[in-house]
């Protein structure tokens, strides 16, 4: 059953304000780390900040404000919508952006964060995937005092901007569940298997996103064998996913559903491309994760609907969260977005360009009692001991 227009509307606006941790009302040149509307600020409201910034720390060349992003890696659609959207931010600000590309590298992140450092840069916003090099990076920032922001994977001492991971893994999730259940039926899904397209290199705080997507499908699917769950590690890429989607399909039995889901659009792809070429797309039904690659999802049938990210909207608040910073005023230490479920009967409310199609898409029944319960476990892990801040309460 289709979403109703106010639903999805309502839906639309919430996914462009923030959640925080600890919230800040207080509004700068029209930003605030709470209910901003995700638009980008007009240029004057964005050089006002600078001005406002340049009083309390002035530019470190004595000039102009020199930004850094190290970006996860630049060919990734995500990655290339969050860069274009801190450019547009920058330049409307009128300050200088140095870009580097962290290529999902450790060793290639820190050699980047060595980079600013010399190059004296004021502020760095750090989009990097290998937790084991975070502590490292910031140290070396903290020695000089540099102040970063860190994108999804969080970075010790760095105030974190991104996803809500335990939710919208668990809205994917829910859905992939209820989307089979009507496209196989409740007893066929039980009888197929679960493709889940995880990170681990990346720590505990994306794996609550992963943690969410299976949690959740097991919610919506009652009764569902936990053996015939396969994990995958897909290096955050599509051609990862592909290979390793194509070690284990033929673990699969011929004629079973197929579930598949994984922790962005692109490894989401790459499962559903190796399937297809192993000729079992009929079985397949994928649900993705950051709506950036709306192409796939509206040609391609078995890409059902994906959690909407809006990472071309990203450096709407990641530019003014850095100068805000500069100008001495504390942000909360985890803003977090809000998500909604994208599929081809709304797309075209969040993504002009694609249109709706009549009839398409279902509204998602969310199991919050089951949600919060997850949420709970979540907090009493000890591995979360050091995140706690990044777990939502609801």
């Amino acid at each position: 059953m289709k979403q109703n227009s106010a639903l999805r509307l309502a839906a639309a606006g919430a996914a462009l304000a923030l959640l925080s941790g600890a919230a800040s009302a207080q509004d700068f040149h029209g930003f605030s780390p709470t209910g901003f509307s995700g638009e980008m600020l007009p240029a004057e409201n964005l050089m006002a900040m600078v001005e406002q910034a340049a009083s309390v720390s002035p530019p470190r060349n004595g000039e102009q404000y020199v930004i850094a992003f190290a970006n996860l890696q630049r060919d990734i659609p995500f990655a290339a919508l969050v860069e274009q959207s801190i450019i547009e931010n920058a330049e409307a600000a009128g300050v200088e952006l140095v870009v580097a590309d962290n290529r999902l590298d450790g060793a290639t992140a820190l050699a980047n964060a060595e980079s600013f450092i010399n190059r004296n840069v004021d502020y760095v916003i750090e989009f990097q995937t290998d937790a084991n090099f975070g502590a490292t990076i910031m140290q070396k920032m903290g020695e000089v005092g540099i102040g970063v922001t860190a994108i999804d994977i969080p970075m010790p001492g760095a105030t974190f901007f991104g996803a809500n991971n335990p939710r919208s893994g668990y809205m994917g999730g829910v859905y992939l569940g209820q989307a089979a259940i009507a496209k196989f039926g409740a007893d066929k899904v039980k009888e197929g298997y679960f493709i889940l397209g995880d990170l681990p290199q990346s720590g505990a705080v994306p794996a609550m996103r992963t943690g969410g997507q299976l949690a959740g499908f097991l919610a919506a699917v009652e009764g569902f064998p936990e053996d015939h769950v396969i994990v995958i590690d897909t290096k955050n890429t599509l051609e990862e996913s592909f290979a390793q989607t194509n070690n284990v399909l033929g673990r699969i039995p011929d004629g079973v559903p197929i579930m598949a889901t994984a922790i962005n659009d692109q490894a989401s792809t790459g499962i559903l491309r190796a399937v297809k070429q192993g000729g079992r797309e009929d079985d397949l039904i994928v649900v993705g994760m950051g709506a950036d690659e709306n192409e796939t999802m509206v040609n391609e049938p078995a890409f059902v609907a994906s959690v909407g990210y809006f990472p071309e909207r990203y450096g709407n608040f990641l530019i003014p969260m850095a100068f805000a910073e500069l100008a001495g005023i504390d942000l909360p230490p985890a803003v977090l977005q809000t998500h909604v479920m994208v599929d081809n009967g709304n797309i075209c409310e969040f993504y002009p360009d694609f249109p709706c199609t009549d009839g398409a898409g279902m509204a998602l029944n969310f199991p919050q009692a089951a949600f919060e319960q997850h949420l709970a476990e979540i907090r009493a892990s000890p591995e979360m001991a050091d995140s706690i801040e990044l777990i939502p309460t609801e």
